[in-house]
C-alpha cells in the first residue's frame, strides 16, 4: 500500500490527531467502571472482574484497529496500557458500587472528569534526544566513509519488534557530500527518511535534519523524528568512538508510558546501524 510522507514543513495535525492521557487512561478506566456497574449484581467473584476485564480490553483493542486504524506494531505497544486500566476501573467501580457510596462515586466520577477536562485543554508538548555509544576497531577515516552512507544491512534482525514486523533501517544513500546534501535513510518496508546534511566535518560530525518522513497505522504514525547525527571521536590507538544521537517528537500521551518505547525503538534503530557500520569499519583492518 502506498503511504504518503509529509515534510515537517507541514502541519501534522491536519493529518492526525494527538493521543493524550485521557484516550489511554481515562477511558479505559470509565469503561471498568461502568462494566462493573453492570456486574453489580451478578455476585462475581474478583476473578471473574479479571477474566471479563480482559475480554473487555480486546474489544477495546479491536475497536482501535478498526475505527483509529491502527497497525499491530501500535496495538502491541498500547495493549498492556489499556488492559492494566481497564482492570483498575473494574475493580474501581466494584468497590464503588458494592458500597453504595454515592458519595464515594460521585468524587470518583467527579475526579476522572476534571482530569479529563484538564488533559484535553492542556498543551501536549513533547521532545526527547536518544544517545549511544560504540567503540570500532578501525581508525576514524574508515569509519566515516560508512557513517556517511552504507551498503544494505544483512545481519539477522536481533530486537523482537523487528522481527513481528516493525520496519527496521537498510541502507543510507547520499546525494551529495556536503553541507545541504540530501540523504536518504531506507527501511525495509521501502520506507524512506528524506534527510538534509547540516553539519558535514570529515572524521568528526555528520548532523542531518529530517525533511521528509512516512506516516503509516504504526509508531511512525505517532512519533516525528526531528534530526539525527553521528559523531566521531578518533581515541589514538587506531579505535574510533562512534556516538549516534536522535531527536524525535512524540505525538502520543502519557509521556511516562510511551517514551519508554520510543527511546527502546530509537536505541535499537541506532543500535542496528552502528554495528553495520563496525562490521563494514573492521573489515581488512
Amino acid at each position: 500500500m502506498h503511504q504518503k510522507q509529509y515534510s515537517n514543513n507541514e502541519n501534522y495535525y491536519d493529518y492526525a490527531a494527538v493521543f493524550i492521557f485521557s484516550d489511554f487512561i481515562i477511558v479505559p478506566l470509565l469503561m471498568g467502571i461502568i462494566s462493573a456497574f453492570f456486574w453489580r449484581g451478578l455476585g462475581w467473584k474478583g476473578s471473574h472482574y479479571l477474566i471479563w476485564s480482559c475480554i473487555n480490553t480486546f474489544v477495546a483493542i479491536l475497536a482501535s484497529a478498526v475505527f483509529l486504524k491502527e497497525g499491530i506494531i501500535c496495538l502491541l505497544i498500547i495493549s498492556p496500557l489499556i488492559w492494566a486500566f481497564i482492570i483498575s476501573g473494574a475493580f474501581t467501580g466494584r468497590a464503588m458500587f458494592y458500597r453504595r457510596n454515592n458519595t464515594l462515586n460521585v468524587s470518583v466520577l467527579g475526579i476522572l472528569f476534571l482530569i479529563f477536562i484538564g488533559d484535553l485543554f492542556s498543551k501536549h508538548e513533547y521532545t526527547n534526544m536518544v544517545s549511544d555509544t560504540m567503540v570500532i576497531n578501525a581508525p576514524v577515516e574508515k569509519v566515516w566513509q560508512y557513517v556517511v552512507e552504507y551498503e544494505p544491512i544483512k545481519q539477522e534482525e536481533k530486537y523482537w519488534l523487528f522481527k513481528v514486523g516493525m520496519p527496521s533501517p537498510v541502507q543510507s544513500t547520499v546525494d551529495g557530500h556536503c553541507v545541504g546534501a540530501g540523504r536518504k535513510c531506507i527501511f525495509s518496508n521501502g520506507y524512506v527518511f528524506e534527510e538534509k546534511m547540516i553539519v558535514y566535518k570529515p572524521n568528526e560530525d555528520l548532523t542531518f535534519d529530517i525533511v521528509e518522513q512516512p506516516r503509516d497505522p504504526e509508531i511512525m504514525g505517532h512519533i516525528d523524528i526531528l534530526r539525527g547525527q553521528f559523531i566521531l571521536k578518533d581515541n589514538g590507538d587506531g579505535t574510533t568512538t562512534l556516538i549516534g544521537n536522535s531527536w524525535y517528537k512524540l505525538y502520543v500521551f502519557p509521556v511516562w508510558y510511551f517514551d519508554i518505547w520510543s527511546e527502546s525503538i530509537t536505541r535499537n534503530v541506532h543500535l542496528r546501524v552502528m554495528e553495520h557500520i563496525k562490521v563494514l569499519s573492521e573489515k581488512n583492518v
